[in-house]
């Protein structure tokens, strides 16, 4: 078996408030910030909970669909030319990288299949990572928040029609991919409509794993380039969930299925998620997605059948695999406060290696940040709210740099 190193950056909100768990609600929620308040609500009067996630299970439960999906190698290979975006509506001129967007079952016998939408970076795409983007909720669309309000290359004008570019955008410095997750957010779905009522953690993780198998057999240039899983709000379970899945089927199967090499969050316009209301819409944006003829909407009020109480016992298994994680926070953030999150990491109970101290972004504080013993690191953006990337942009670029080089951000003291 190969050596299997995961060098772990958790970049999400909150770990408190990602303990929490999703039941069916009746509002719509246009934010991501509403749809977990809602989501923490319902928790509190749900009799039932889970204790832990049940990374036991997890080899029974994909094995029959790894191996069925994983099967039509061709059929993904020739989905590739297909997928490829001609130009999105009201794009600015002078795009100089390759989009991708279209479908990827997960399930052959239910019809459910993940949307995803794939930036590649304008200079040197063949030599840089993946990264992978989750947003949380739980029900709200990666390529509305993430791509389209905060880490993408674009940002959706007021028009709703136009788009203008984003200079701090992710894919400067990796490729990234926006997945719409679990089926029943955004353009993701499922021709069976009892799968809706099947949505929980535990299922996110299985089809978010079966999806990047079946991605890689399309995008075959990627299967060895690192890769890594970034995401926020309830994406603090996704994406070490998902982490804990590709470990172990790695192991499992005795081979690196997935070249998985950390996991990592991120204000924000508070007009945004109309914005990308009116624009994905647009039956000619949906066309040029490749996606189905559908109404949209930012966030989806899923009944979520499971999720562990807390997910500290999973990130302490990472952490004691030798897994370095790392997790920021903004420190405006109101739904998921820094203080709340800092108390949520002493119970980790780890030794501090390197203390609590500043980092910088062009010469001013761009946070604070502070190691513990086995490589964890917890950051704070300064001036961020609940979506990092959105409202403070530059500052989460350079993070993301230090992240993906492995260093922590920089402190520059002031010159006297």
């Amino acid at each position: 078996m190969k050596n299997f190193s995961l060098y772990s950056q958790l970049l999400l909100v909150c770990v408190a408030a990602a303990a929490l768990r999703a039941n069916a609600s009746h509002s719509h929620s246009y934010s991501q910030e509403a749809r977990l308040k809602e989501f923490i609500s319902s928790r509190r009067t749900s009799n039932s909970s889970s204790d832990a996630f049940r990374v036991r299970n997890i080899a029974d439960r994909v094995a029959v669909s790894l191996s069925a999906e994983s099967s039509a190698s061709e059929y993904q290979s020739s989905m590739k030319a297909a997928d490829k975006i001609t130009a999105l509506l009201g794009q600015p001129e002078g795009v100089d990288f390759n989009q991708y967007s279209g479908y990827v079952t997960v399930d052959e016998v239910n019809g459910r299949a993940l949307f995803y939408y794939l930036t590649e970076s304008p200079s040197g795409a063949s030599e840089k990572p993946l990264v992978l983007w989750l947003n949380g909720g739980p029900g709200c669309s990666s390529l509305a928040f993430g791509a389209m309000q905060e880490l993408g290359p674009f940002r959706i004008t007021q028009d709703n029609k136009t788009l203008t570019r984003n200079m701090n955008a992710w894919n400067n410095v990796a490729n990234v991919i926006f997945l719409d997750s679990p089926a029943g957010v955004g353009f993701s779905y499922s021709n069976t409509s009892s799968d809706y009522d099947l949505n929980g953690d535990e299922r996110t993780a299985d089809d978010t794993f079966v999806f990047l198998v079946n991605w890689l057999e399309r995008f075959p240039e990627y299967k060895d380039r690192a890769f890594y899983i970034s995401g926020e709000s309830y994406a603090g379970h996704y994406v070490p969930e998902l982490a804990a899945t590709i470990l172990f089927h790695n192991t499992y199967h005795n081979r690196t299925i997935i070249s998985l090499k950390g996991i990592l969050l991120p204000g924000y316009d508070p007009c945004s998620p109309y914005a990308a209301y009116g624009y994905l819409n647009n039956s000619a944006v949906q066309h040029a997605f490749h996606a189905r003829t559908t109404k949209w909407g930012n966030c989806a009020n899923l009944h979520w059948k499971d999720s562990p109480m807390s997910m500290i016992p999973t990130l302490r298994f990472l952490i004691e695999s030798k897994l370095p994680v790392w997790l920021f926070s903004g420190d405006f953030d109101a739904v998921c406060p820094l203080a709340a999150t800092r108390f949520t990491i002493q119970d980790l109970g780890l030794p501090i290696t390197t203390a609590w101290r500043p980092w910088t972004a062009k010469e001013e504080v761009g946070g604070y940040v502070q190691q513990y013993a086995g490589g964890f690191t917890f950051l704070s953006v300064r001036g961020a709210g609940h979506m990092v990337p959105s409202s403070q942009p530059e500052r989460v670029l350079i993070m993301l740099s230090s992240f993906l080089k492995g260093i922590l951000p920089p402190y520059i003291e002031e010159q006297q």
